[in-house]
């Protein structure tokens, strides 16, 4: 079968559609969750739907030694909630996940193959900083119907010095993660070890 222009043109349009669907499905599913999340915290959700979790590996021994140390730290921590989520959808088609640790370790235990998934993501998984663009453009429409709960005007700035500043990774909001203590890590759901 081949596609004409006009073939392409309609395929990209539903696509996109889809995706937008998607997105505000996965951002009103986090605000739910997280009421406390900040604009910061919304971007790093759209940063690593776009780009996947390779920015956080810079070997495998250091993912390794990370994953080791946030464990650690966990142990010695409150226990979290135990209605967290296993997995929560990161981007739209629901393919990318966060594995919440919490939850991971209680059910599975074993933290090797969590890091292995970790690692095979980040390999398989070239970040889109096109995708990024489109995903802040919905993120402040969706803030401007008022489907997202922060003023459309601080997310457009914002992602507008971010993305001058080349789309780089952020850490969550001081709010956030007193709130939340966030702890997971980004995999694609195929590789998610059974639990």
């Amino acid at each position: 079968m081949t596609l004409t222009w006009i073939g392409v043109a309609l395929l990209a349009s539903h696509t996109a559609a889809a995706q937008e669907g998607g997105l505000q499905q996965v951002l009103e599913l986090h605000v739910a969750r997280y009421p406390a999340m900040q604009p910061e915290d919304l971007y790093k959700l759209l940063h690593q739907a776009a780009m996947g979790s390779e920015h956080a590996i810079a070997s495998r021994e250091a993912a390794r030694q990370w994953l080791l140390r946030e464990i650690e730290t966990l142990q010695r921590s409150s226990p979290g909630s135990l209605d967290e989520a296993l997995i929560e959808p990161i981007s739209p088609d629901g393919r990318l996940v966060r594995v919440n640790l919490r939850p991971y370790l209680r059910m599975a235990g074993d933290h090797e193959p969590l890091l292995e998934a970790f690692w095979l993501t980040a390999d398989r998984l070239a970040g889109d900083s096109r995708t990024l663009d489109l995903y802040c453009e919905q993120a402040v429409n969706l803030a401007r119907e008022g489907t997202l709960p922060f003023a459309p005007a601080v997310l457009e700035s914002r992602f507008a010095e971010l993305k001058q500043q080349g789309y780089p990774a952020v850490h969550h909001s001081k709010q956030y993660t007193a709130e939340y203590q966030p702890a997971y890590r980004v995999v694609l759901r195929e590789l998610l070890p059974r639990v």
